[in-house]
C-alpha cells in the first residue's frame, strides 16, 4: 500500500535530483543536455505507484523523474549524465538514453511510441499480464506516428497506456498556438478509453493513474491526459516565459507544497534529511568515478 509518505518521499527525491542536476550543469560537470522534472513530479508519484514490477515503461527526454520514480539508483542516474563508466548505460546515452530493467528512454518525440505499442503486443501474445506505458508530451500530439500506433492498439487491443504530459509548452510553443480541439478526443476518435485530470495534488492524480492502468491491465489500451506545469525551463537555462508566469505556478501548483501538510513534520523532516544526503552522496561519487575507456582493436 503507497502511504502519504511514500508519494512525498518520492517526489522530494525527484525534485531534489533534479535541482542538483541543474546546479552541476552550470559547473560544466554533466554532459550533453538535461531537461528538468520540476514540477510535474506528482505525474510520476501517482502513475508509478499505480504500475506493478513487471509492466515495461518507455519515456522521453524529460526522463530523469520517471526513472526516479520506477525505483532507479540516483548515483547511476548521476553518473551517467557525467558521462561515467558506473552510468546506468556506462556513460555513453547521457540525460535522454537511459536503460535500466523495464525501463527506456529515448529523445525523439514520438519515435518510441511504436516501440512501446510493439512491446504490448509483445506482452498480450505472451499472455505476462504486463503492459506497456509510454510518456508523451503536448508536442508529441503533432507526430503521425502516434495517430498510426494508437489505432493499430485500438485495432488489435493492444494492453498500452499512453501518458500524455501536457506541461503547457513544446519546448517554447504555448499548447494553445500548437494543438487544436481536444486532446483527450484525439484518443477517444480512435476507440480509446481516455481519463483526464489538471491537478497537481498526487491524491487527485493516484485514482486517476489506477484507473487507466487497471483499464489496459485489462486488455485494451487506454490513455491518461495530465495537465500540468513545468517550473523550469525546456532545458538548462533558454526559458523566454514570463517570470511573473513562472513564479505566479510555483506559489499556485507546487506538488510538494500541496501535499507536504499532510505528512506528520518529524516524518517529513527524516526522509527529507534521508534524500538530501543521498543525492549529495550520489553526485559526489558519480564526480569522482573513471570515464569510459575506448578499445580500438
Amino acid at each position: 500500500m503507497t502511504t502519504n509518505l511514500d508519494l512525498y518521499r518520492c517526489m522530494y527525491l525527484i525534485r531534489q535530483f533534479e535541482e542538483r542536476a541543474l546546479a552541476e550543469f552550470s559547473t560544466g560537470k554533466l554532459f550533453g543536455t538535461t531537461h528538468a522534472y520540476i514540477g510535474q513530479e506528482a505525474d510520476a508519484a501517482a502513475l508509478f505507484a499505480a504500475l506493478g514490477p513487471d509492466d515495461v515503461i518507455f519515456s522521453n527526454h524529460r526522463c530523469h523523474g520517471h526513472f526516479l520514480a520506477y525505483g532507479g539508483d540516483p548515483y547511476r542516474l548521476a553518473a551517467e549524465l557525467m558521462g561515467r563508466a558506473t552510468g546506468l548505460v556506462g556513460g555513453r546515452g547521457g540525460s535522454q538514453h537511459i536503460h535500466w530493467r523495464n525501463f527506456y528512454s529515448n529523445g525523439i518525440q514520438g519515435g518510441i511510441v511504436p516501440v512501446a505499442t510493439g512491446i504490448g503486443l509483445a506482452e498480450k501474445a505472451k499472455a505476462s499480464g504486463a503492459i506497456s506505458v509510454v510518456f508523451l508530451g503536448d508536442g508529441t500530439l503533432g507526430e503521425g506516428a502516434l495517430y498510426e500506433s494508437i489505432n493499430i492498439a485500438s485495432l488489435w487491443q493492444i494492453p498500452v497506456l499512453y501518458v500524455v504530459e501536457n506541461n503547457r509548452y513544446a519546448q517554447t510553443t504555448p499548447t494553445e498556438l500548437a494543438v487544436a480541439g481536444s486532446m483527450a478526443d484525439r484518443f477517444k476518435a480512435f476507440g480509446i478509453e481516455t481519463w483526464e485530470a489538471a491537478s497537481s495534488d498526487v491524491l487527485t492524480l493516484l485514482p486517476v493513474a489506477r484507473e487507466a492502468v487497471d483499464h489496459a491491465r485489462s486488455g485494451g489500451p487506454a490513455a491518461c491526459i495530465l495537465h500540468t506545469y513545468r517550473f523550469s525551463a525546456h532545458s538548462k537555462g533558454d526559458d523566454p516565459r514570463d517570470p511573473a508566469e513562472i513564479a505566479k505556478i510555483r506559489v499556485e501548483h507546487d506538488p510538494l507544497t500541496i501535499h507536504a501538510p499532510r505528512i506528520d513534520s518529524v516524518a517529513r523532516a527524516s526522509v527529507e534529511a534521508e534524500i538530501d544526503a543521498l543525492i549529495d552522496d550520489a553526485f559526489t561519487r558519480a564526480a569522482n568515478d573513471p570515464f569510459p575507456t575506448l578499445n580500438v582493436e
